[in-house]
């Protein structure tokens, strides 16, 4: 679990800076620099996100690191950013479209190894609308927020589609021993004004 939760204002400063980012590069525009002196200590350590977009419910973009790599802040930056202009899936966000966002954040916890012994115990230590899961075959990847078990809610459907994803046949997780890391999120989103 999440050891330490952001306040409301600390979700509220993170939400205000993606949607100014996005607005900027949309735009062309340069980013401010972050003046990470002002900021609490948990949004200046360093942090890992996702930033989903949405419009008018449908998915618009989303990008994301799975691991820490700089403060908090310039990472929810940056990924807000990606998943506006380079999320390959989607065309780049236009201008008109900006104000119909909706900007959700997922900030991670650190990932951690599953030791597992084949797949029905896979299947036992995967928790529903708690865990995100990675899984790892070489060097093809993949990985499902856990907000993605509200459309995936049975285990094998959620592993299959997630297999398709890292670019492998669905039933491979039924028959090759995958690398497999569990991570939680802290899910916050802006509300409709």
């Amino acid at each position: 679990m999440m050891p330490d939760s952001l306040t409301t204002d600390e979700k509220t400063y993170l939400l205000k800076l993606a949607r100014q980012a996005i607005t900027l590069a949309v735009n062309q525009e340069l980013l401010p620099p972050i003046d990470i002196s002002i900021l609490s200590p948990l949004l200046k350590q360093e942090g890992a996100s996702f930033v989903t977009l949405t419009e008018d419910g449908d998915l618009r973009g989303c990008v994301g690191a799975l691991e820490p790599s700089m403060p908090l802040t310039e990472d929810v930056q940056y990924h807000a950013v990606a998943a506006a202009l380079q999320d390959y899936r989607f065309p780049p966000v236009q201008n008109a479209e900006v104000p119909r966002l909706t900007i959700e954040i997922s900030r991670l916890t650190i990932p951690q190894p599953l030791v597992y012994k084949g797949s029905q115990d896979l299947l036992s230590h995967l928790h529903p609308h708690v865990d995100g899961v990675i899984l790892r075959d070489g060097v093809r990847r993949a990985t499902f927020l856990p907000q993605v078990w509200d459309q995936l809610p049975d285990p094998s459907d959620f592993l299959a589609h997630l297999c398709r994803k890292m670019g492998a046949p669905a039933d491979l997780w039924e028959h090759r021993h995958l690398e497999v890391m569990l991570y939680q999120v802290e899910e916050f989103q802006e509300q409709p004004v």
